[in-house]
């Protein structure tokens, strides 16, 4: 190949006119002989000693800039930068990177997770249910007979039915020295009681023993839904076992109206009730009182709703889209 004697462009055109100069000094034929002119005793071609030239400058060039007054030298259109500094970008990209995934999942799990939203009204929410409240009573009393057991009901429309016997069963318990009680039936939606006792056997007992465990009282649909945590079966595990057994035990319950609305729109009512409760032996003129366990009730004015909502796809889509943003504008900022 025939060696054409032209000045080298670029990088090496700037060390070969010794035009580079930094703190070690001017790079040109000072650090080498010129590839042009052989030094004594060299016999190496044109292009080999352009070679060791180049070699040598790329060296000199690499001690120069590594210094922290080098860091960010321009030669024509070469840039050099230092090391370190390209590594801490690189940390602080891949930080970045990192926050702004964890932004991502925390906004998709806000986003698929549904909220449950409560709120309190003035109003009946079940008109359609004609005046009427279902009742879910499940109560036993381990030391009456089931022959004496029956359910009363009485409220202030005039209603009064002993031995109430529809949609009721009754279980032997303790080789039938006991009685578990379960029956559905509705209510009028005015104050009134309903009540366990023995009121409608054939012959009332001298001792009755009304000692119990409740282990269900609702009123309305059943709500199953794991967002919600009221007092639908506020009485469901009461246990007055260890009660006097001649006593009357009396259950003061407020009913509150409850309205389940999901996603679709579709709405269920339930009823929640606070409850108090005192237990006494009652006398009159004539002698002791038949005991008795009651129920007496009276519905709240105020509706609780509950509403299932999830959060809109537009504003899950711009929380995301924000720090993603931010961090390709921040990008382009010139320093």
């Amino acid at each position: 190949m025939a060696y054409q004697d032209k000045e080298p462009q670029g990088l090496a055109g700037l060390l070969t006119r010794g035009q580079l100069t930094g703190k070690c000094g001017t790079l040109g034929p000072q650090s080498s002989a010129h590839p042009d002119q052989p030094g004594p005793g060299d016999s190496d071609s044109p292009m080999e000693r352009l070679e060791k030239y180049h070699a040598e400058s790329s060296a000199l060039c690499g001690h120069c800039l590594r210094g922290p007054q080098a860091r960010h030298w321009n030669y024509g259109v070469f840039a050099f930068w230092d090391i370190s500094l390209v590594e801490e970008t690189a940390t602080v990209s891949i930080c970045c990177c990192l926050f702004i995934l964890f932004l991502f999942l925390s906004e998709l799990t806000g986003f698929i997770t549904t909220e449950v939203v409560n709120e309190l009204y003035v109003d009946d929410p079940d008109k359609d249910s004609g005046g009427k409240i279902d009742v879910s009573l499940n109560i036993s009393l381990p030391n009456l007979h089931c022959e004496l057991v029956g359910l009363d009901i009485q409220d202030e429309m005039g209603r009064h039915e002993v031995g109430h016997i529809d949609n009721s069963m009754k279980i032997p318990l303790n080789n039938g020295a006991g009685c578990r009680f379960e029956g559905q039936f509705s209510i009028n939606k005015v104050p009134g009681n309903f009540h366990v006792s023995t009121h409608s056997a054939t012959a009332q007992p001298q001792n009755p023993d009304m000692t119990h465990v409740i282990h269900k009282l609702s009123f309305g649909d059943t709500l199953q839904v794991q967002n919600v945590h009221g007092a639908f079966n506020a009485l469901g595990g009461a246990d007055r076992l260890t009660s006097n057994p001649l006593a009357s035990h009396d259950y003061i319950l407020k009913i509150v109206p409850t309205v389940y609305e999901d996603k679709s729109g579709k709405q269920r009512y339930s009823y929640q009730y606070t409850v108090a409760n005192k237990e006494y032996v009652a006398y009159s003129h004539t002698g002791r009182i038949i005991p008795a366990i009651w129920f007496r009730y009276d519905l709240s004015p105020i509706t609780v709703k509950y509403t299932e909502r999830r959060q809109p796809l537009y504003r899950f889509i711009t929380t995301v889209s924000g720090p993603g943003l931010g961090a390709r504008a921040s990008h382009h900022v010139p320093a």
